[in-house]
């Protein structure tokens, strides 16, 4: 059995999109957020992106799974697997497997905001495996946590560092609102990329094949074409950088010469001076201590913490408590 529901409708996507734009390129400093990256071709991109020598997040967290999916089947017992920002799933397969080698599958609930995608990952994910019944759920992480299904007890799956986007303060109204609706006992199993040499850290968001620039350079694509606007794309240059004070890494788009752009479907024109940035990212790098204390605070209690064997990236296994 399969379903899809659907709490977050195109409607609601175009309203949201409008008004970021509105808000992000009025302020000073400019800023987007990073989610409009992700229309089909930022998808693309960012799949491409995982695959470079300079990207490790990705391989450094499969090498985790990879060891500890057992153990993380054994000791949750989890008979529904939920994964935040589902897109192909393909990450949570490890354990998939190993909660039906453990006996304990019975349900999948996928979230992601794009139902196509979803809609495709879902079917996927009913014929491999069958007869566990699989959810898609159109929503927004930040805002859908209450509907979503399951048979407790439940193991929700954040990976990839997603968390990281997310500012200290955003953080913990996340990690709270997922514990209250949680039931004590059951398990969040969180990927987080870790506070190393800042070379490495920036390679990682700037690589020699400029597809993290050109993935950077999307979200003005797409408001071209979701909002009528004219951003000259080849005049902003991509620029990352590590913050040492806040410990994350920030995205720009650095305005190569003064020029006004025009949003038609927001009646907007907005000036851009020669070296003017445009903030699109942060992903926040984490310490240990900062992983534990962020998890207490929201009412979990580690369990688990592993890293790949060098130390790149960790993923932790908390459990809801009273």
């Amino acid at each position: 059995m399969t379903d899809l529901t659907v709490y977050l409708t195109q409607d609601d996507v175009a309203r949201a999109l409008r008004s970021d734009v509105l808000t992000g390129l009025t302020a000073t400093p400019k800023t987007l957020p990073p989610k409009w990256f992700y229309d089909a071709r930022g998808s693309e991109l960012f799949e491409r992106i995982t695959r470079l020598p300079e990207y490790y997040p990705t391989r450094a967290e499969r090498e985790v799974l990879a060891d500890r999916a057992d153990e993380i089947a054994t000791l949750t017992g989890a008979h529904t697997l939920v994964e935040l920002g589902s897109g192909s799933s393909e990450k949570t397969r490890l354990l998939l497997d190993a909660l039906r080698r453990n006996a304990s599958l019975r349900e999948i609930v996928a979230l992601d905001v794009s139902d196509a995608a979803l809609s495709a990952s879902v079917a996927v994910l009913r014929e491999a495996y069958a007869p566990a019944t699989v959810h898609g759920v159109v929503g927004d992480f930040t805002r859908h946590l209450a509907l979503l299904p399951g048979d407790v007890p439940r193991l929700v799956a954040f990976l990839g560092g997603t968390i990281g986007n997310l500012v200290p303060a955003e953080r913990a109204k996340f990690l709270t609102a997922l514990r209250d609706n949680l039931q004590v006992g059951e398990w969040l199993l969180l990927g987080t990329d870790l506070v190393k040499d800042p070379a490495t850290l920036v390679a990682a968001y700037d690589d020699a094949q400029g597809v993290t620039a050109e993935f950077n350079r999307n979200v003005l694509h797409v408001l071209n074409r979701e909002l009528s606007a004219d951003f000259d794309t080849s005049s902003f240059a991509h620029v990352a950088r590590w913050n040492e004070q806040e410990e994350w890494i920030e995205m720009h788009l650095r305005a190569t010469r003064d020029m006004e752009v025009h949003i038609r479907e927001l009646d907007l024109t907005v000036p851009f001076a020669a070296g003017e940035e445009l903030h699109t990212e942060i992903s926040a790098k984490f310490r240990p201590a900062r992983v534990s204390a962020e998890l207490a605070e929201a009412g979990f209690e580690l369990a688990k913490w592993w890293t790949d064997r060098q130390g790149r990236f960790g993923v932790s296994l908390a459990r809801a408590v009273a």
